[in-house]
């Protein structure tokens, strides 16, 4: 090649160097901008013509928070701390409050007139007594003998389970309207009179109601305005009485006297309610106020009607001579857990069984005692036990025993034998045997207890 000659490039030559001379511009160009953005100030954004400039609002200052721990001390929050008298004030209160509550519970020995403790119904007329003039009846006195059942033919056997067949509910008032006490119901009783059905309940919070069931209800007259769509029904006559501060578990009428009506309580008392007199007096206590000792249940045998036996929820069997201190009483360990009821015997009140929630039903005889203190105990002459507990065990006037326990039984045992027995008798487990047992659901509400 000739030294000095002009050399031709090509095509792609020219391109390459075109392009190359465009980057370096392009980058020298973006240097010097680089360069000046920090010292130039900034350009002002334009305005349109339909746009307001937007003023921006100061930032607002900050305030610093101390951050303080969750729980502190209402010194080193500043709070001053509660007064002594705050704090003595809202103590003395809590007292009350629990003053109060025990005064509730606590037993009431005072005797009570019945027009001072009347809860519901009508105020307490001692001249209107619904006792007047009724006689008693003899309980457990047969309505017929032994020789009228020989002579009786399946033909009016027949006839009189029909008569019992066709016995309707009572429809002077509605049951539902028949609320003899305000809460629910732990005994009740039927007066042994035969003029009259005369209603006895006792519910959880002491209370006793009396309802007269030969009551009829009057005939409401009908009102002129017909817009009345139902007419106000009558309610039936109850009466109902504070006699305890606890629940009245148990009531005995009393074998000799037709205005007498015995009460046992969850209160740890026995009260005498003279209905004639229009007076409820504490038949039994312990001395001691602050001893809870609560009562299931309350007889008076008939051959000793100043003796009121009791039993309690500690097993205890306890005997009373009402001639003495309301203190004062005999106490027999008869089971180690709770004793749901008992029974005397009508005609040999010697002899007792019980219901126990340790399941069974035993017999035991008080014409032998023995044990010294805490220990003494009435000799046992036999005893059953159910598959549950036994809620209670009654006797009738010809030395049967009826139980009801929680296996959904009725049991019936016959001692029918019972005034051959001598003191210290013992019956073996085939005697024990119940005679009859009658499947019963005692679980749906409709128990068979006490």
């Amino acid at each position: 090649m000739v030294r000095g000659a002009k050399v031709e490039l090509s095509d792609y030559e020219l391109q390459r160097q075109e392009k190359i001379a465009k980057n370096q511009a392009l980058l020298k160009q973006l240097n010097l901008e680089a360069a000046s953005a920090s010292v130039a100030p900034r350009p002002k954004p334009t305005n349109s013509s339909t746009s307001k400039p937007h003023k921006k609002k100061p930032a607002g200052r900050k305030v610093k928070e101390e951050v303080v721990p969750l729980r502190t001390s209402s010194r080193l929050k500043g709070i001053v701390a509660d007064s002594e008298v705050a704090k003595r004030k809202a103590e003395e209160e809590r007292e009350a409050v629990e003053e109060a509550n025990r005064a509730k519970r606590q037993r009431i020995s005072d005797d009570l007139n019945l027009s001072d403790i009347v809860v519901a119904g009508k105020s307490w007329n001692q001249s209107g007594n619904f006792l007047r003039n009724v006689g008693p009846a003899n309980p457990g006195e047969r309505t017929f003998s032994a020789q009228d059942i020989k002579e009786t033919t399946d033909k009016e056997l027949r006839a009189l389970r029909e008569k019992m067949s066709g016995l309707q509910l009572w429809e002077g008032f509605e049951p539902s309207r028949i609320k003899i006490t305000p809460e629910r119901i732990y005994s009740l009783g039927f007066h042994p009179t035969t003029d009259k059905p005369l209603v006895f309940a006792g519910d959880k919070l002491g209370n006793l109601g009396l309802f007269d069931a030969s009551q009829k209800s009057p005939e409401v007259k009908k009102e002129d305005n017909e817009d009345e769509e139902e007419d106000e029904e009558a309610e039936p006559e109850i009466t109902t009485f504070k006699t305890h501060t606890r629940t009245i578990s148990a009531m005995h009428f009393s074998p000799t006297e037709r205005n007498i009506l015995y009460t046992a309580s969850y209160d740890s008392s026995i009260r005498k309610l003279d209905l004639a007199k229009g007076m409820a007096v504490e038949v039994y206590a312990p001395t001691d106020r602050g001893i809870d000792a609560p009562l299931s249940g309350v007889e008076i045998p008939r051959t000793e009607p100043h003796m009121v036996y009791f039993t309690t929820l500690d097993g205890q069997f306890g005997m009373h001579d009402m001639r003495t201190s309301s203190g004062e009483a005999e106490l027999l360990q008869l089971s180690e857990k709770k004793i749901g009821g008992f029974s005397l015997h009508p005609a040999l009140p010697h002899l007792i069984t019980t219901a126990s929630l340790d399941r069974t039903m035993k017999l035991w005889d008080l014409r032998k005692i023995s044990g010294k203190g805490d220990s003494r105990r009435a000799a046992l002459v036999g005893e059953h036990e159910s598959r549950l507990s036994v809620s209670h065990a009654a006797f009738n006037s010809a030395g049967q025993v009826a139980t009801a326990s929680y296996d959904d039984t009725v049991k019936i045992y016959d001692f029918s034998n019972a005034s051959d027995w001598k003191a210290g008798t013992s019956l073996n487990d085939e005697q024990m045997k119940p005679a009859t047992i009658i499947p019963h659901n005692n679980q749906t509400g409709r128990w068979v207890t006490m």
